[in-house]
């Protein structure tokens, strides 16, 4: 066993002893943490903003697009919104101890369905360094150990992050264990993680489809995914087009390097002539590329042709694939076949044809007249989020307390035995 692998093995092993002592908090204990770890990183901004600055500085000098150095950066704003999701997991209902529900069988035994922590959960991420205080907080309101490994890119952001938090946690007299950090670099130590089978149970990774992969294909633990996020507006021949640019504006550009971001629109032919001019100046006054399908490029004839791969394509950036369809039909056929079960939006004063795509587009999360920004589990009342899934099995869309809880069968009898 080479060093690496002992300091992996080791910082798993004490996170699933921490798990055990963290599972029986009170609901007090936690929020008082909570609300400790809040408080130290506003105090330590300073610091945090410093080492963000290091990352931040590397990153510029490898040509990554403005949009992705975006998600890294760490400012006072950011700084404060990290803390105010502490804060707002402070407030939220603790889950554990929850009877879902409590039935007595014809033999006298009571048996109760009760929420419980799942145990140690690990996660793998790339990039967002608030990811590491996301987690952190709504690990701990659920009762689970947290190992958090982050990306290379923002490694000096995550460990002062986790420095803060720590020390929060031992002030408040909670094992610091209970959040732990792989804080090598080498993608080897991702690799021994996912085989700690018998101490970590569950895996989440965050991050780009290669990671999401990689990490499935090799784990030995289960994974919650989070595949790439390519998410569409369908414009109707029944919209209000003012409200739908003010919608297709807002998703593509308020923050393009997230996965509720739009990356596709769909345009109704009959409104099409009408539509696209508009949406495009606006668009492209805001720096988007456009690319389009040949009916689209019939009415915006400078815009690049959009290629079979771009219907599939994550851009993380200011770039957007537009295609002309037929029918409501057609949109939802499109967004089933090049989706990623993630976000979906279709913009109507249909009712009808709202339902229709309600029930019909198989995605976690499917908007009618709003936009695909909305997908986050602060926006959608949960506090922050662990993550957004794109599985159907145990949590689907934004993960907030509940989908960090399993449950038990707690059965009480009076010496029944079976016959």
């Amino acid at each position: 066993m080479n060093a690496l692998e002992k300091s992996v093995i080791s910082t798993v092993k004490k996170a699933r002893q921490a798990s055990g002592v963290l599972a029986q908090l009170s609901t007090q204990k936690k929020n008082e943490a909570l609300k400790a770890m809040a408080k130290a990183l506003v105090a330590r901004r300073a610091f945090l903003i410093r080492e963000n600055q290091k990352d931040v500085s590397s990153v510029e000098k490898s040509g990554l697009s403005k949009a992705l150095i975006d998600r890294l950066v760490l400012n006072e704003k950011r700084i404060q919104a990290m803390a105010k999701g502490l804060r707002e997991a402070a407030r939220l209902k603790n889950p554990v101890g929850e009877v879902l529900s409590d039935i007595v069988r014809p033999n006298g035994l009571r048996i109760q369905k009760v929420r419980c922590p799942i145990g140690v959960i690990g996660i793998i991420y790339e990039s967002r360094p608030n990811v590491t205080s996301d987690c952190a907080g709504l690990c701990l309101k659920s009762g689970n150990a947290a190992i958090l490994k982050g990306g290379k890119e923002s490694f000096h952001s995550n460990r002062a992050i986790l420095q803060i938090l720590q020390r929060a946690l031992k002030q408040c007299g909670v094992d610091a264990n209970a959040l732990a950090m792989i804080e090598s670099t080498d993608r080897e130590a991702v690799k021994i993680l996912l085989k700690q089978k018998d101490d970590v149970d569950l895996i989440i990774p965050r991050g780009g489809e290669a990671l999401i992969r990689f990490v499935a294909e090799n784990s030995l633990i289960p994974v919650v995914k989070h595949y790439k996020g390519v998410c569409h507006t369908y414009v109707s021949d029944s919209a209000d087009l003012k409200m739908a640019e003010e919608i297709c504006i807002n998703a593509k550009v308020q923050r393009p390097g997230v996965c509720n971001a739009m990356e596709t629109m769909l345009v109704h032919q009959k409104i099409a002539e009408k539509f696209l001019p508009k949406i495009a100046k606006a668009l492209t006054d805001k720096g988007v590329e456009l690319r389009g399908d040949e009916r689209t490029r019939k009415v915006l004839k400078n815009i690049k042709k959009a290629t079979e791969s771009d219907w599939s394509e994550e851009y993380l950036d200011l770039i957007l694939s537009m295609k002309v369809v037929n029918s409501t039909e057609e949109a939802i056929d499109h967004i089933n076949r090049y989706g990623t079960k993630h976000s979906d939006a279709i913009v109507t004063r249909n009712q009808k044809e709202a339902e229709a795509f309600l029930n019909r587009v198989d995605s976690a999360s499917v908007y009618v007249n709003a936009s695909t920004r909305f997908t986050d589990g602060y926006e959608f009342g949960l506090g922050a989020e662990i993550g957004v899934s794109t599985d159907k099995i145990h949590a689907r869309g934004p993960m907030g307390l509940e989908e960090l809880t399993t449950y038990k069968y707690k059965v009480y009898g009076k010496g029944q035995i079976r016959t």
